[in-house]
């Protein structure tokens, strides 16, 4: 993919992060990160195991608190939220609404004790739907998006495999039409087969859909495969932010360099 004028489009970014830092204790996870993101644009965030990208992804859809800094997010309605200030209750109807959380381990993203056509239903339930046969068609309609056999939509996800289970994750999360999607290595853990299948799935789905998505991945072929733009992370900052093509082909800061080097050699 190629970051194009198309986002330009649009005056306003949908996500702005200005100046995030969070700590724990004496290690500081995230160190002053700022960035824009747009409605329609995939941002990879990369870096090795510990750099902070999973923490940087947890505090910009508010599962964390921050020690410094703001997250703006601009509604379907116009309105800007101030992301780091929100109740509860407030982040939890983004959550429903708004935005889609697609966890590393599926299992962390689904009720396991229900079927998978409640676990997609229960998100058009938590926006208001309560036609029974409606919602059991959506359910059947996305099954068959992520391609998931739809005489499944009674088994529970304990039933299924790992691929299966990170499908119907990514089913729960699109049934509502997100704007805005955190995905957290979403093909890690799976084989190599399943990764691509479920790689072509993603891309498709956030073309036909004009998602916005932050991912975070070790995997640069994932960020290359999804994303219009990368921000590499080294000890919690920002170290390079750009085309991802352009930074894959030409990275410019060291640390950058020893990321796509390390791909090359391997």
């Amino acid at each position: 993919m190629s970051f194009s004028d198309d986002f330009a489009d649009d005056a306003m970014p949908l996500l702005i992060v200005d100046g995030l830092r969070k700590s724990f204790g004496k290690t500081v996870a995230v160190n002053d990160v700022s960035f824009d993101l747009w409605p329609g644009e995939v941002l990879a965030i990369v870096g090795e195991s510990g750099s902070g990208k999973t923490t940087l992804l947890n505090c910009l859809g508010a599962g964390l608190s921050v020690d410094a800094g703001r997250v703006h997010y601009r509604r379907r309605d116009g309105e800007d939220v101030e992301i780091t200030t929100l109740d509860e209750p407030a982040r939890r109807l983004l959550m429903r609404t708004e935005w889609g959380f697609v966890h590393q381990n599926p299992r962390d993203g689904l009720r396991l004790g229900v079927s998978a056509g409640a676990n997609i239903g229960e998100r058009l339930m938590a926006v208001g739907a309560r036609h029974y046969g409606k919602i059991r068609g959506e359910a059947l309609d996305w099954m068959a998006r992520v391609e998931i056999d739809r005489t499944r939509i009674d088994d529970r996800p304990l039933t299924f495999s790992g691929g299966m289970q990170q499908r119907l994750q990514i089913a729960r999360n699109l049934v509502t039409q997100p704007a805005l999607m955190f995905m957290d290595e979403p093909t890690g853990g799976l084989d190599v087969s399943v990764q691509a299948r479920l790689l072509d799935l993603l891309r498709q789905l956030v073309t036909e859909l004009s998602l916005a998505v932050i991912i975070v991945t070790h995997d640069l072929a994932v960020a290359r495969l999804l994303s219009h733009r990368m921000m590499v992370m080294q000890r919690g900052r920002a170290v390079e932010l750009g085309l991802t093509d352009q930074i894959l082909d030409d990275p410019q800061h060291a640390y950058s360099q020893l990321l796509v080097s390390s791909i090359l050699q391997g």
